[in-house]
């Protein structure tokens, strides 16, 4: 995918042409005021063909900016080459210098970076030789993005600091603004996207300020970019908007391009493919109209990855072959890697796993020939990705510790996290769990590192990989359990959860608990040491001039190296062979890993501690969906966690999720038998020691599909679960306080959609939906409970008027529509009563985070999630309730599906009549579920016996309470998330 924009400084002339008669008069009368060397020149040549020399010089120069321009980089080449030839035959020092600039610029562009560097060095001299600080900034900057472009960022940095420097000192507020520009840009590049965004931010303000509005519009894209790499899209898309907005003004129709690219960019990290084409089919219709080879080249490369994405992979091979076919004409060795890399990408989606493997060799010979390290990295990992799938492990092994060494080399984490979990993938496969531990929890402590600097992670723009984050997680939680290193796999399944909630959200804050990842062992440590960490120790000695190396970092530096060669030329055989990685395996005696990490849980202790002080005999259970099984971790407050193996497949758990999610959503069905299947997996299991501890309390972080199964409603052949324990859904212990205490008295504030209808697109998706007429009753039986309740119905239930008064109110109760849509945060929203709608992406913005500070409650209480015969992965439900905890809420209730208005209506009567009975918060919602259950309506101020009219949402006509309200269809939906206290 295209990114930001660098600027590369070309020199052109800078003087209006006038008739050439006119220029050779003007000379004639003013060669007085010609520099001494140059008026020598013009005497040896003679004035006229001096200056006929000199306008042809500047007309080369001018023509190869144009040619540059429509991306014919041989052409401005041979122009500049023969502007070059013409300034030295003159003396034109000056000349020469600009001249150099400009061929390292196209070389630059035709991606041999080297000799651009060699270029740039030369004008860099002259510059200096002749004082001329304009110019040895130019060269300075270019340097600097030549160095980005090879992925040596800190290098960038340094020679944009200089370029920065000299413009600041000129007071060239112009020159000012493109290097803070490629500072952001590097910065960028090396994930710190907040100090990228001061520097975006920073050159935007020049340009407004000079009233420059090309340079207006670049900022805008780089700081879209910089958002874009956040997932902050909304952001990103705004900014790309003004961008474009800017270009059609100015008449920049490569500008316009570069908007609409990244718009489809924008769009595509949305996952609406069909969007980002047509975004990037007008960015290729404009780059054919101006006749931009190399933004064409960009355009069809990009609707290559995106109908790749669509799984139309022969239609993507088409179109990366073409874009091939245009970066090789124009000698865009950057774009020709690129292209090769994706087409390795696209037939290895075909299973094509030989074409696949010919396609990243030749991109892998490019990147190496134009010193791309990055891309380098990226063609191993294609090559190690489908030698694995042909059953070549040797040339996989070697291909992905390649990999991980480039990775470690330019400080790539996301990368290197990648390649540790490809190599735990085979180490495990060939019998080696020991060993594919360590690298499964480096991986993991990789990505937890990332999350921690508030890094998104990259979009790779040469490899789509198939495998997310989260399966590093997973796959080392299974590998520990299979070891019985109970304790341990708990800490992962904990970050798991966390991990999958950013991967919906994006952004998820880290806490004290997540940062510090996944302990090592003191074995693993050593195996860390004499693998894994050569490769960081040698790119921070690498990093260091060699005549300031001390003789000892020489010698480290040497035994770092031979140590990494034997590693690249047969890494399997190397951990098979290598006697003290064999003796540190050794070291890792099953019978010692529970005593010697029990020992020093501090952690585990403390969570122990947490469950204690609930005074509730409370138990946490962590399910983890394995293909091949279920496994179930129970966290006592007094013993050591417990594992307990399930034999049932995903494939089975998930089509009884479906089936009993169809069965929950008709009331006139018999859910129990499936209820009670569910009981048998998840429950039974542990039953006996559930009854022994005296368990009162299920804290439940579920796993993947699991999310849409609410617990209460499992059946054990006798009761529902929901009448034997209170049950408090939570999305990771680390994000949540289990013991925060609740005000004495509950302030609501209490608003609903009764009246009126809405129909809406968001996305691809169609909504439609009805006032609930219920709700407003649920909302005045509030008020008459709660005296002083605040009150807003339809219109006034705005965002405008709701918004502003929620943190004056302990508990927030919307009874309204609410969708939570699987992998689509932006598309999830809260409707308010007048039709404004709040996205789950807006609750993700800095704008939400710890608003409330006296809220401790949020209730939706007519929401659903967006499941049908397919499940997804439940993100978008505890994706609600952590987003309520990060605004400060220590608790939500929400519901699973939609649900009855006037069933909705009697139960949360019950429950708030609960609440008011000082009745703790999960306590409440159990009691009123059990109300509906056995159809004793006191709680809700009725008598027992009493009936009520309720109209089916299935059927639309009218049920009897005492008959129907028993079906979990009306009480089972409602769960709560969070500190149930």
């Amino acid at each position: 995918m295209r990114f930001g924009l660098k600027w590369l400084g070309l020199v052109a002339l800078t003087t209006v042409l006038v008739p050439f008669i006119e220029i050779l008069g003007l000379l004639r009368e003013t060669k007085f005021l010609m520099p001494a060397a140059l008026a020598q020149s013009s005497e040896e040549y003679g004035a006229e063909v001096y200056v006929f020399r000199a306008l042809e010089a500047g007309l080369l120069l001018q023509q190869g900016i144009q040619q540059s321009n429509r991306s014919q980089f041989r052409a401005a080449l041979r122009s500049w080459e023969q502007a070059l030839e013409i300034y030295q035959e003159l003396g034109d020092r000056q000349g020469e210098g600009n001249a150099l600039g400009n061929l390292g610029s196209a070389y630059a562009n035709l991606g041999q970076y080297k000799r651009a560097i060699d270029f740039y060095e030369q004008h860099l001299a002259i510059a200096r030789e002749l004082g001329d600080r304009q110019g040895e900034g130019n060269a300075l900057g270019n340097l600097g993005s030549t160095y980005a472009d090879l992925g040596q960022y800190e290098r960038a940095i340094d020679f944009y600091e200089q370029h920065l420097a000299i413009a600041r000192e000129l007071d060239d507020r112009r020159s000012e603004g493109i290097a803070l520009g490629n500072l952001g840009n590097a910065y960028a590049d090396l994930g710190q996207y907040e100090r990228a965004i001061d520097f975006f931010e920073q050159s935007l303000a020049i340009a407004r300020e000079l009233g420059d509005r090309r340079s207006e519009g670049i900022a805008l894209g780089n700081l879209g970019n910089a958002y874009l790499r956040i997932s902050q899209y909304e952001r990103a898309i705004d900014l790309y908007e003004l961008s474009r907005a800017i270009a059609r003004e100015t008449g920049d129709h490569r500008g316009e391009g570069n908007a609409l690219g990244n718009l489809g960019n924008a769009y595509a990290n949305l996952g609406q493919y069909e969007r980002a084409i047509d975004f990037y089919n007008q960015s290729l219709a404009i780059a054919r109209n101006i006749g931009d080879q190399g933004g064409e080249g960009i355009a069809l490369g990009n609707l290559g990855v995106a109908y790749s994405n669509l799984g139309q992979h022969e239609r993507a091979i088409d179109f990366l072959e073409q874009h091939l076919t245009f970066a090789r004409e124009i000698g865009d060795r950057q774009g020709e890697g690129n292209a090769l890399g994706n087409l390795g990408s696209a037939y290895w989606n075909l299973d094509q796993y030989q074409r696949s493997i010919n396609f990243s060799e030749q991109g892998l010979v490019v990147f190496r020939e134009i010193g791309d390290r990055r891309g380098e990295g990226n063609a191993l990992g294609n090559l190690g990705r489908a030698y694995y799938k042909l059953g070549q492990e040797q040339q996989a092994f070697r291909a992905y510790q390649q990999a991980l060494s480039i990775a470690q080399d330019l400080g790539n984490r996301a990368e290197e996290g990648t390649w540790l979990s490809y190599i735990g993938l085979l180490l495990a496969e060939k019998g080696q769990p020991e060993l594919a531990i360590v690298f499964y929890k480096q991986a993991v402590n990789v990505h937890e590192a990332i999350r921690g600097d508030l890094r998104g992670l990259p979009q790779s723009d040469q490899l789509a990989f198939t495998e997310t984050v989260a399966d590093s997680y997973r796959e080392l939680a299974d590998l520990l359990l299979q070891q019985n290193r109970v304790l341990e796999a708990q800490r992962v399944l904990d970050l798991l959860r966390v991990q999958e909630l950013d991967e919906y959200l994006d952004g998820v804050r880290s806490t004290a608990q997540t940062e510090s990842g996944i302990d090592l062992r003191d074995p693993e440590q050593g195996i860390n040491n004499r693998v894994i960490s050569v490769g960081y120790e040698l790119a921070q000695l690498r990093a260091i001039p060699p005549s300031q190396l001390s003789e000892n970092q020489i010698q480290r530096l040497a035994q770092l190296d031979a140590d990494q060669r034997a590693m690249n030329t047969g890494f399997l055989d190397f951990l098979q062979t290598d006697p003290e990685i064999q003796a540190l395996v050794q070291a890792l005696d099953a019978s010692q890993r529970e005593e010697d990490l029990l020992a020093r849980a501090d952690e585990f202790v403390n969570l122990q501690n947490n469950l204690r002080a609930l005074d509730q005999n409370a138990v946490l259970i962590y399910p983890l969906i394995l293909a091949d099984r279920l496994e179930l971790v129970l966290v006592t407050p007094f013993s050591a966690p417990a594992r307990y193996p399930v034999a049932v497949s995903s494939a089975d758990l998930n089509a009884t999720i479906v089936a009993f999610r169809q069965a929950l959503n008709d009331p006139t069905s018999d859910p129990r038998p499936i209820a009670q299947q569910l009981y048998q997996w998840l429950i039974a299991p542990m039953e006996s020691d559930l009854q022994t501890i005296g368990a009162e309390t299920i804290l439940y972080a579920p796993d993947g599909t699991l999310r849409y199964v609410p617990l209460a409603a499992l059946y054990d052949g006798d009761q529902w679960l929901v009448e034997q324990y209170r049950i408090n859904h939570i999305t990771a212990a680390s994000l949540q306080d289990l013991t925060l205490r609740p005000s004495t008295t509950p302030s609501i504030l209490a608003a609903a959609f009764s009246e009126g209808s809405f129909e809406f697109e968001i996305g691809q998706r169609s909504f439609a939906f009805g006032g609930l007429p219920f709700a407003g009753v649920e909302v005045e039986n509030l008020a008459a409970a709660f005296p002083g309740t605040t009150k807003f119905l339809n219109d006034r239930f705005s965002r405008a008027l709701v918004e502003p008064l929620m943190d004056s109110h302990t508990v927030v109760h919307l009874a309204t529509h609410a969708a939570f849509v699987p992998g689509s945060p932006a598309d999830s929203f809260i409707l308010f009563g007048n039709g404004d709608r709040l996205s789950l992406a807006e609750l993700n913005s800095d704008d939400w985070r710890g608003r409330f500070n006296r809220v401790e409650l949020v209730v939706l209480s007519a929401c659903e999630t967006g499941v049908e015969d397919e499940l997804g992965t439940g993100e978008e439900i505890s994706g609600f309730g952590y987003l309520m905890q990060a605004a400060g809420a220590p608790a939500a209730i929400a519901s699973l599906w939609a649900v009855s208005d006037g069933g909705t209506q009697m139960l949360m009567d019950a429950f708030y009549a609960n609440l008011n009975q000082r009745m703790g918060k999960a306590e409440a919602l159990r009691q009123a579920q059990i109300a509906l259950i056995t159809g004793d309506l006191t709680a809700s101020g009725l008598e027992r016996g009493a009936t009520v009219e309720v109209i089916s949402t299935q059927t639309g006509l009218p049920l009897t309470v005492a008959d129907r309200l028993n079906h979990p269809y009306y009480w089972a939906p409602f769960i709560l998330i969070g500190n149930g206290l």
